[in-house]
């Protein structure tokens, strides 16, 4: 395994750490989670680190070596976002300049963050690997340094110390279950545990829209991907390296890929019952650890929330698609003699059902009417399915046709 991560490195890694960049993160057990999963379930809270993301481990540790040894005048990154903010603190921190390669499409909050550490962002590319090739080419400059995401023993390294502390906090640990995108993290934490902890079992997720690793096992080598659409924008790297292979195939018990459904019923599971705002990919875990195809059943297992990032109006589309799987929102079309009072009719039927109308429009030009008829659209919150169920019960039984258009 050519320049493999070992538990000395990791241990070292730990001991470089300054408090004030990367600090020891919590666990704490839910107990809706664990009901749910039939399981005792314990949440890694790394989305409470400093910069929102596991990131800033990696980042710290290559820093400081790179600032150690004076390596390099500045440094360069590609990153969808958490890896940018890591270096750029990181690089504040030992003072070196950094300069970071985005997507375009990188959330804007990330953006912000990132210039707010004080590092220069470039936006290049749709996808992440463009990104990373800018990057590189701009680290061919004199004096520059590239810092890679994954593929870097020092990152590794720094993203492995999450390892030893779930050993120490949670010693009874039976199952980790950790999310990919290049496999710098399930690397180093996979490869913790293989030392101090052998026998605990480490379960890796992926999202099915960005998944390279169930592909690379296969063929027995890296497979990228040359396109990847997730909400789970830390983990759409389209690709891992030879480095973080190695050590996923050496350490790591099983990969599952998860649908976007299921982060998104994740992050509204961890805002509604555990009280945690995570994005996707920090969320990744939690679904890979409900999905069918993970059996956690009467173990202790540790989800590892890597990330807390999440851009606002992609909260509003996931909170918006769980709530609408959910059935807690319904849109609802009923027809109608469009005459005065219908509105106010139907909506007394619905209110009477304590659901909440958040919009009303009429249709009228809809070829299936009859002259004198309309369709009233409704967009309601409702507790759950029960509650949804009621609510087309009192409709119907006011002799309304009704559809569901969601």
């Amino acid at each position: 395994m050519t320049d493999a991560v070992d538990i000395t490195a990791i241990r070292a890694a730990r001991e470089r750490f300054d408090p004030d960049i990367v600090r020891e993160t919590p666990v704490e057990r839910s107990r809706s989670l664990s009901e749910r999963a039939g399981a005792d379930v314990r949440l890694k809270m790394e989305h409470l680190q400093r910069t929102g993301s596991f990131k800033t481990r990696g980042a710290s540790n290559k820093l400081s070596r790179v600032a150690e040894a004076g390596e390099a005048e500045r440094v360069v990154a590609a990153s969808a976002g958490n890896h940018a903010q890591g270096v750029a603190l990181a690089a504040a921190h030992e003072g070196i300049p950094a300069t970071i390669v985005m997507p375009r499409n990188a959330p804007q909050m990330k953006v912000n963050a990132t210039r707010g550490y004080g590092a220069e962002v470039v936006l290049h590319g749709g996808e992440f690997q463009e990104a990373l090739a800018r990057a590189e080419e701009l680290a061919e400059e004199p004096g520059s340094l590239f810092v890679h995401a994954y593929d870097d023993p020092d990152i590794v390294a720094g993203q492995g110390t999450l390892g030893l502390e779930i050993a120490e906090q949670v010693p009874d640990v039976d199952t980790v279950v950790v999310p990919i995108g290049g496999g710098g993290l399930i690397s180093g934490v996979a490869t913790a545990l293989a030392a101090v902890a052998p026998e605990v079992r480490v379960v890796g997720v992926q999202a099915e829209e960005a998944a390279t690793v169930p592909q690379s096992l296969d063929k027995g080598e890296p497979v990228g991907i040359a396109e990847t659409r997730t909400i789970a924008d830390g983990i759409a790297t389209g690709a891992i390296s030879g480095l973080t292979y190695d050590h996923i195939e050496a350490h790591v018990d099983e990969v599952v890929t998860v649908s976007d459904d299921e982060i998104s019923d994740a992050i509204l599971t961890l805002l509604q019952r555990a009280k945690q705002l995570v994005e996707g990919a920090g969320a990744t875990s939690v679904a890979g650890m409900l999905s069918p195809d993970v059996d956690v059943a009467g173990e202790t297992v540790v989800p590892l929330l890597g990330g807390g990032n999440i851009d606002m109006s992609l909260l509003q589309t996931v909170l918006t698609h769980a709530m609408t799987d959910r059935e807690q929102l319904l849109h609802l079309r009923v027809r109608i003699d469009d005459e005065p009072g219908e509105m106010a009719s139907l909506s007394d039927r619905i209110a009477a059902q304590g659901a909440n109308i958040r919009h009303v429009r009429h249709d009228r030009a809809v070829d299936d009417l009859r002259v004198g008829e309309a369709y009233l659209v409704f967009r309601v919150v409702t507790s759950g399915r029960e509650h949804a169920n009621q609510v087309l019960s009192a409709v119907r039984e006011g002799g309304y046709e009704v559809e569901r258009v969601n």
